[in-house]
């Protein structure tokens, strides 16, 4: 695989570097801005960990969280104010903000803090027309996903599946999610990470969509019953009508395919089992995950804005935000999980996985050029509407195809690495 991995030029770094003291800019004066996708309370232990890094620094910072953050973010750009730091779990999105010019690259001094799979270098041209290769974001939090949920007294029952693919304005990521996974576990590393950049033609992986309307159809389920078709497509990931959250705790299904992010909503009588495990099959697949994360980039460069990245990917900082949260919403980070208060059994176990995965891939829908990701997701929503119909699953791979060309022609594809050798964990 493409390696790309080289730093800033010193004339850059001269530029943007962190300083220790002795320099200062209007940062240092004013409060720093975090845009972040974490709300309702999942933001806490995040901006404990923040109060703390001012705490340290002396300097004001506040954390903005929403639910729409890519329409936030486009706004907040146009309008010329944009927050000195963004959030984000899309790597598509932030290559087009490191394109445009409106995401900065990654001074020497947190270079190191852009772990892959996660943060790969991409190659961007300057305004002068120079092509140059940096990293420009550094994930602050990361999940674990090619997971599948269920109760103990399910563990090892055939599966009942979980479905709901509401999730505003990003509906259906939770299909594009099994579809990407079964892919992986079926075809492998390699030809998942051809597919997801753009180099495998849509039409073949016509056998993993048809894989999972039939893993879905099992247990009596057909096109228009309960979990699937226009029910799924009404339901929320994880809210349930009720007020409560977690697909499991409806009563109806028995097994839920999702990343680790979910284990918040369960007790310990929840736990993971790999995909591959729940497929009987290893194959080509065998030890290989997707994963998710949340990355930062700095949008206002300052020397305070990126002694906070630094400080943000730090072991302090990841210590403060685990002692934070609550035994069952530990975040995990590369390299390992950090604090003294001991972790649910869950959190535990999603742990245990991650140390002893094969090959980690980032998800192939964040990581397509946006337009491309969006497309998915609708193709997911109307497959599930109707996934017997003649001819429908064809029609939909072909329009996927014919913008899988069009962003080919507008070199949209640039990232080009999304597996890797899990980071080993810290000591």
């Amino acid at each position: 695989m493409k390696r790309l991995r080289a730093l800033l030029a010193c004339c850059l770094l001269t530029a943007t570097a962190v300083t220790a003291g002795g320099c200062s800019d209007a940062s240092e004066e004013r409060t720093l801005v975090v845009l972040g996708p974490w709300t309702d309370g999942e933001e806490k232990p995040f901006v404990a960990a923040l109060r703390h890094i001012g705490e340290r620094t002396g300097r004001s910072y506040v954390y903005k969280g929403t639910r729409s953050l890519r329409e936030t973010l486009v706004a907040q750009l146009q309008a010329g104010a944009p927050p000195d730091l963004a959030i984000l779990s899309s790597p598509g999105d932030l290559t087009e903000y490191a394109r445009s010019g409106d995401a900065s690259a990654l001074p020497e001094k947190v270079a190191g803090a852009a772990v892959p799979p996660w943060a790969p270098a991409i190659t961007v041209e300057n305004q002068e027309g120079e092509a140059r290769t940096h990293p420009y974001w550094a994930p602050v939090r990361v999940d674990l996903k090619s997971l599948v949920w269920s109760r103990r007294a399910s563990a090892g029952k055939k599966p009942d599946w979980c479905l709901g693919v509401g999730s505003g304005a990003t509906s259906g990521w939770p299909g594009t999610d099994w579809v990407e996974d079964l892919l992986l576990q079926r075809e492998g590393p390699d030809a998942y990470e051809r597919w997801a950049t753009g180099r495998t033609p849509w039409p073949q992986t016509k056998p993993v969509w048809e894989e999972w309307a039939a893993l879905l159809a099992a247990n009596g389920r057909n096109a228009r019953g309960r979990g699937l078709g226009s029910e799924a497509l009404g339901a929320s990931f994880e809210l349930l009508d009720d007020g409560r959250y977690g697909l499991l705790n409806r009563g109806d299904c028995t097994h839920e395919h999702q990343g680790s992010f979910i284990r918040r909503h369960y007790g310990d009588d929840v736990l993971p089992t790999p995909t591959a495990t729940i497929l009987g099959t290893q194959k080509s697949g065998e030890g290989a995950y997707e994963v998710s994360g949340d990355m930062a980039a700095v949008f206002k460069p300052s020397a305070a804005a990126w002694d906070l990245l630094g400080r943000l990917t730090s072991r302090a900082a990841r210590e403060d935000w685990a002692k934070a949260a609550k035994p069952g919403e530990r975040p995990y980070f590369p390299g390992g999980a950090f604090g003294a208060v001991p972790p649910s059994g869950s959190t535990r176990a999603v742990q245990k996985l991650f140390d002893g995965a094969g090959q980690i891939c980032l998800d192939a829908s964040d990581a397509m050029p946006p337009t491309l990701r969006d497309a998915f997701y609708r193709a997911v929503l109307e497959f599930l509407g109707n996934p017997q119909k003649p001819g429908l699953l064809d029609d939909l791979l072909d329009k996927l195809e014919a913008e899988r060309k069009l962003q080919q022609r507008e070199e949209a594809f640039v990232l080009d690495d999304l597996c890797d050798n899990p980071v080993v964990p810290s000591s």
